[in-house]
């Protein structure tokens, strides 16, 4: 028989917006680990604010928020509020019951200062490895270290000669050669640098991004935005390895911590940094044009250890390939290193939750 076409609306719904959601949903489980990050970031988020005024919006909520447009390739914040007045996973997502109106776009340009200026997203990004620590997920020993090109939101043609160019030997190049990405400047967005990473590849407006990857299932433990420069993949990442790994004398004795890492930090200076700080080098060599550049010692490349760690560099591609087909990394839409540098770490804690969702069963979560 056939169903009627009524138009009446109902006054009252007996479903919770919770129960809309499936058991099943992969962002149920990203919830709660996102939850249980922000429960372990209660206190330092209680400093950013006045304890007189008005109440603001949570930042537990803001944060959720900025989480929903990395995990779904949202556009802008905008376009965020838009989906939030009728998805129900995201009003759910972020805490908002049906009824709750949504918010003005400018809630987050007021508060993200706010929330830069705190090192949010670097608190973030720890809890949520505090998380993967308590299911032993990291690997505390061997590690990859990369860096990627991230497109800044500036056009070329903002860029003007500069007023003071550096000196002679001060600039961003090999051996403080100056290049024209140190001779001119972008009107529109002063820390974005002229940059390619390869020859034949078209210099564009740029940051790096670097990560610092743990080997056993994939996870980064340390992230960090920089300006972009020859020495930058190097230089970030000695300062990521010193953050995240013991000084040598606090080791255990049966510690042997190993780095892999691609052709572009084979060079000595990096190399001989690993060496005083007691890391195996596994980087990989040349096999053809630039031999002089190898610097490896004959027992380092007979190491029996870096084919393995060789094998498991080729995972913190994925990292950079997700943050960039659907991540939102491809080209930033935020000015200036800090902003960059508090999303990039942002939206390397999302890669983290999508990648501790296959790695935790949901049994675990609900014990």
């Amino acid at each position: 028989m056939r169903g009627e076409d009524e138009q009446q609306t109902l006054m009252y719904s007996y479903v919770t917006l919770a129960q809309r959601i499936p058991a099943d949903h992969p962002a149920r489980q990203i919830r709660g680990f996102v939850d249980r990050a922000l429960a372990r970031m209660d206190t330092e988020l209680e400093r950013l604010y006045s304890t007189t005024g008005r109440p603001s919006i949570a930042p537990e909520r803001l944060l959720r928020a900025t989480l929903l447009m990395v995990l779904y390739s949202i556009r802008s914040e905008r376009q965020l509020m838009e989906q939030m007045n009728y998805n129900l996973l995201f009003r759910w997502f972020v805490g908002l019951e049906m009824d709750d109106p949504v918010w003005d776009v400018t809630v987050f340009t007021k508060n993200r200062e706010r929330l830069i200026a705190g090192a949010v997203s670097q608190q973030l990004l720890s809890a949520v490895l505090e998380e993967a620590r308590e299911h032993d997920l990291l690997s505390e020993e061997h590690f990859t270290v990369d860096g990627t090109l991230i497109q800044a939101w500036a056009a070329a043609r903002s860029f003007k000669d500069k007023a003071d160019p550096p000196a002679p030997g001060a600039g961003s190049g090999h051996k403080g050669e100056v290049l024209l990405r140190d001779k001119v400047e972008s009107k529109t967005d002063p820390d974005a640098r002229l940059y390619k990473k390869a020859t034949a590849d078209k210099s564009v407006p740029s940051y790096q991004g670097h990560a610092l990857m743990e080997n056993r299932n994939g996870l980064v433990v340390a992230a960090e935005a920089s300006l972009a420069a020859t020495v930058a993949e190097r230089e970030m990442a000695l300062k990521l390895l010193d953050r995240t790994v013991a000084p040598k004398e606090k080791r255990k004795v049966e510690q042997k911590i190993t780095l892999g890492a691609d052709t572009q930090f084979q060079e000595e200076g990096f190399v001989q940094g690993l060496r005083d700080r007691e890391v195996a080098p596994h980087v990989s060599e040349y096999v053809k044009g630039n031999l002089g550049k190898n610097s490896l010692k004959a027992a380092e490349r007979a190491d029996e250890r870096r084919p393995i760690s060789q094998r498991k560099r080729k995972l913190i591609e994925r990292v950079f390939g997700w943050s960039k087909l659907t991540g939102p990394l491809r080209q930033v839409k935020l000015r200036g290193l800090q902003r960059v540098d508090w999303f990039y770490r942002l939206t390397i804690a999302a890669y983290n939750l999508v990648r501790m969702r296959r790695l935790i069963p949901i049994q675990a979560m609900a014990a």
